[in-house]
């Protein structure tokens, strides 16, 4: 189904889930043309919200934890993705590495990095934990950690051979060809990545040190049009408003006029009653540097902890550009708290997702805090025509609708 004329044919949530279950293959082959075997990242992970009159993506992870959240078929299916990914690339070695994050604190992490490599396991994968941080392990050759569930995960140091391959730092005759990146360099890792010959998945260039919110969300809103032009559908249905701004110092006070204008020019184009906006750092993660606003007396008049909150974020990243984002009142519950869906992909497809619920949130806060809990589902067995599924096709949609975004991300990176 391809229609272009100017008014959208679908401009009503119900008539969007209708249209995604039963053009689902049309769609799907839309998306694909967005990625390529140079620009398609490794993994994704999407925060998408849902309220009474459309459904956004309101986040893009591209180092994602939490792979211990999938449900068993979905990691199942994670794990062909893996497989075909890696063979798409040429990197036919049995065994590669992981790095991951600089820290044994959250146990819950080392959850994820043991679903991970189960993951990497049943796609016929050996995987061997390295980390190049030297001040993380302590200067040992290795460090032995126990998962919140009891997985045993064990982080050896690693250093560079003569090669230009990632080694062991007890062992440099090891060579790892493939080098799977679970670090978000939020603070940048002690490597020259440009003397790096090992292939590195997915780059070491999409890191918090230099990736931006706003470039994402820029190029989202480029895709979704695109998208709802060519199928003729409201373009509004699928994404939420926003407004980029650079230039903010929150600790001296600096670009605070601008920033405030700004918001009241978006609050102005958001047409839905009672709307609030989140004010989100461009560089933030792990739901840091997040705040909820609801006049632009509240920028100008902000207090001393909510500046330094927006300051900075993990590991005293300083924030200088900010995305206001129209807020998604969230129509999701779970057992009366309210909810949102985080979806995973694998090279560019849907694996797999979860349910995050907040019992100590509202419907329009920020879920991903203290007191969130998550409840697994299934998406792997989506198929055209299953009208059941059609809320959860939409939901995988946009997701890869997000990732086709960030495989543009990839491309404009140096």
């Amino acid at each position: 189904m391809t229609n272009n004329s100017e008014t959208p044919k679908i401009h009503t949530k119900e008539s969007l889930f209708e249209f995604v279950i039963n053009n689902w293959n049309e769609c799907n082959s839309f998306i694909d043309k967005y990625f390529t075997l140079s620009n398609t990242p490794f993994y994704t992970s999407v925060d998408i919200r849902e309220a009474n009159h459309k459904l956004a993506p309101v986040d893009n992870n591209q180092y994602p934890a939490g792979f211990n959240n999938l449900c068993q078929k979905d990691s199942q299916h994670a794990s062909n993705l893996v497989k075909k990914f890696l063979e798409d690339q040429k990197s036919e070695e049995n065994s590669l590495a992981l790095i991951p994050e600089s820290h044994t604190s959250n146990l819950y992490y080392l959850d994820h990095l043991a679903a991970l490599i189960k993951i990497f396991n049943m796609a016929g994968k050996e995987v061997t934990i390295i980390s190049p941080d030297q001040e993380f392990l302590g200067g040992k050759d290795f460090i032995e950690l126990t998962s919140f569930s009891g997985h045993p995960v064990k982080i050896y140091s690693s250093a560079i051979n003569n090669e230009g391959y990632f080694c062991l730092r007890e062992n440099p005759a090891t060579s790892f060809h493939t080098v799977i990146l679970n670090h978000d360099q939020s603070k940048p890792l002690p490597v020259d990545w440009n003397k790096i010959t090992s292939k590195i998945f997915p780059t070491s260039k999409m890191g918090w040190y230099q990736r931006q919110k706003n470039q994402h969300f820029q190029l989202y809103q480029k895709v979704a049009n695109e998208f709802a032009h060519h199928f003729s559908l409201d373009p509004d249905l699928i994404q939420a408003k926003f407004r980029a701004i650079d230039h903010v110092d929150f600790l001296a006070k600096e670009g605070l006029e601008n920033l405030a204008k700004q918001f009241e020019d978006l609050q102005k184009e958001i047409t839905h009653p009672n709307a609030k906006i989140f004010m989100k750092a461009s560089q933030g993660t792990y739901g840091m540097g997040i705040s909820v606003i609801d006049s632009a007396d509240e920028i100008l008049n902000m207090n001393r902890k909510i500046r330094n909150k927006m300051d900075v974020g993990k590991n005293n990243l300083k924030f200088n550009q900010v995305l206001l984002q129209e807020g998604v009142e969230t129509i999701v519950t779970h057992e009366g708290s309210p909810a949102e869906i985080t979806l995973y992909l694998v090279g560019g497809k849907t694996a797999g997702g979860f349910m995050r619920t907040n019992s100590q949130k509202d419907a329009m806060s920020n879920l991903n805090s203290k007191g969130m809990t998550y409840e697994k589902f299934c998406v792997c067995e989506i198929q055209q025509g299953n009208q059941k599924q059609a809320k959860l096709a939409t939901y995988s949609l946009l997701a890869r609708l997000s990732s086709a975004a960030t495989a543009l991300e990839t491309m404009s990176v140096k």
